[in-house]
């Protein structure tokens, strides 16, 4: 098999690890101080930081999640909080520390900017190193920037929507980044642009045993459109590191927000994360989720349907290999008349690796007409593997639709037998059957991160049946 954007001679190809040379970095643990510590750095205001401190104390009185994957590896002493290898902020690729640009170089970044995005933000380790947007969206009013430069800029537009779908008080991992988030991106979008070309946004972890903890928020004004990507990888450590991110997206009436995510983390990231849409009238939203490495994910994209008419999708997958536990899946709450949702999620289990589908779906009362489908299909590629199903529906209105689907299937002896009789051999026969199973996945996924995902599957093929 020929090498992949993924993997170079049957390894990681994003594992490798830079030197760490950090200009600012917290003490180990986290503590009042540490959250203080950050928000100087940054220079924020006073209501930045007090909204951190409040979040710091939700942090300490939450318990650990106990349904779900273990997160008994979690150890919150033994992180740092905030590591920046850079104390500015950079527009231009030859500015960029030698070390970091090495790291982007490899991963393709300026070469995809070059080719078909509009605008990218590259955050390394808790900063956002670089950032740029085309001239002519910047002309349209169009806002992209780092969160924290956010804060400082557009203090009122950042005010009146930070934590208004996600609050601290949600989850102990949403209130951990609520005190100590760095980076992240921020976009406005004003009424009626329409942005033609993605967005996109890459997170690198390279330091050992630290957290991420990027905070995204996106603001779709009225009849406005964004397609905004998203990307991960970290390098190959012993110890366990944290990702846990914070994502709220706005979509005003009649605007559409398309937010796709490929995380490819390796195999000693937690990867807890916290994403919302909240959709007002006849506004669209749709999450496309790519979960392929990890040690453990706990993700559920979430649609708020709270406008009449409005409309939201989420395209969910999962790739559990050995020693992996992808605990996906999504979310619509349908708070209005006439509201619809989709959720799709597929998984694929080898090697004794364990997906599991968490979702649910709530029609308020009063949603009257609206209409929701879900559906979740699991594929097992060996007896070692596990895929667990945990749907969970509230219908409080009589006039709606709902409707659930729910499959596990292995790869048959029958189907290898008739493919491997035209030529292939038993991996490439695998490949096939599971590329056709994630195909309504796949064709939603821009074409360089699906072609990406496609070789990745085919080299973890090899030797994985049995």
């Amino acid at each position: 098999m020929s090498n992949s954007p993924f993997f170079t001679n049957n390894v990681y190809k994003f594992g490798f690890y830079q030197p760490e040379n950090d200009v600012v970095r917290t003490p180990k643990g986290l503590s009042r101080e540490v959250v203080e510590m950050i928000s100087r750095i940054k220079n924020e205001p006073l209501w930045m930081r007090n909204f951190r401190l409040q979040a710091y104390m939700m942090f300490e009185q939450k318990m650990m999640p106990t349904w779900g994957a273990d997160l008994s590896g979690v150890n919150f002493d033994e992180l740092y909080y905030y590591v920046s290898s850079s104390e500015k902020k950079f527009h231009d690729w030859k500015e960029v520390p030698i070390e970091v640009l090495d790291t982007y170089e490899k991963i393709g970044i300026p070469q995809a900017e070059k080719k078909f995005l509009g605008g990218v933000g590259a955050q390394y380790d808790s900063e956002v190193i670089y950032q740029s947007i085309k001239k002519h969206l910047e002309e349209k009013g169009v806002i992209f920037t780092d969160t924290d430069t956010a804060v400082q800029k557009y203090p009122d537009l950042v005010r009146e929507y930070f934590g208004t779908i996600i609050p601290p008080s949600d989850n102990k991992f949403a209130a951990l980044n609520s005190a100590v988030w760095s980076g992240g991106n921020f976009i406005y979008v004003p009424k009626g642009v329409q942005v033609e070309i993605p967005l996109q946004a890459y997170f690198r972890m390279n330091a050992k045993q630290i957290g991420q903890f990027e905070r995204t928020l996106i603001i779709a004004d009225e009849g406005s459109y964004v397609h905004y990507l998203e990307g991960c990888t970290a390098p190959n450590h012993h110890t366990a590191t944290l990702h846990a991110a914070v994502v709220e997206v706005i979509v005003k009436k009649g605007a559409r927000v398309r937010y796709t995510t490929v995380q490819n983390w390796s195999e000693t990231v937690y990867n807890l994360v916290t994403k919302r849409m909240f959709i007002e009238e006849e506004g669209v939203g749709e999450w496309i989720d790519g979960n392929i490495g990890s040690k453990v994910t706990m993700k559920y994209p979430s649609l708020i349907l709270a406008g009449k008419g409005a409309s939201g999708e989420v395209l969910s997958m999962a790739f559990a290999g050995a020693n992996q536990h992808q605990d996906a899946g999504g979310k619509a709450i349908h708070l209005a008349p006439y509201t619809t949702s989709m959720i799709t999620s597929k998984s694929v289990s080898m090697q004794g690796g364990r997906a599991s589908y968490r979702g649910m779906v709530k029609i308020a009362k009063g949603a009257k007409g609206s209409k929701s489908f879900v559906r979740c299909d699991a594929l097992l590629l060996d007896e070692l593997s596990r895929s667990d199903t945990y749907p969970v529906n509230i219908i409080n209105e009589q006039d709606v639709t709902l409707g659930h689907e729910a499959s596990v299937s292995k790869v048959g002896e029958q189907q290898l037998f008739y493919l491997m009789s035209r030529g292939l051999n038993e991996s490439q026969a695998t490949s096939l059957i599971v590329n056709g199973f994630i195909e309504p996945i796949m064709k939603e996924i821009p074409l360089d991160y699906a072609v990406e995902l496609n070789r990745f599957i085919n080299l973890s093929m090899e030797g994985a049946v049995g």
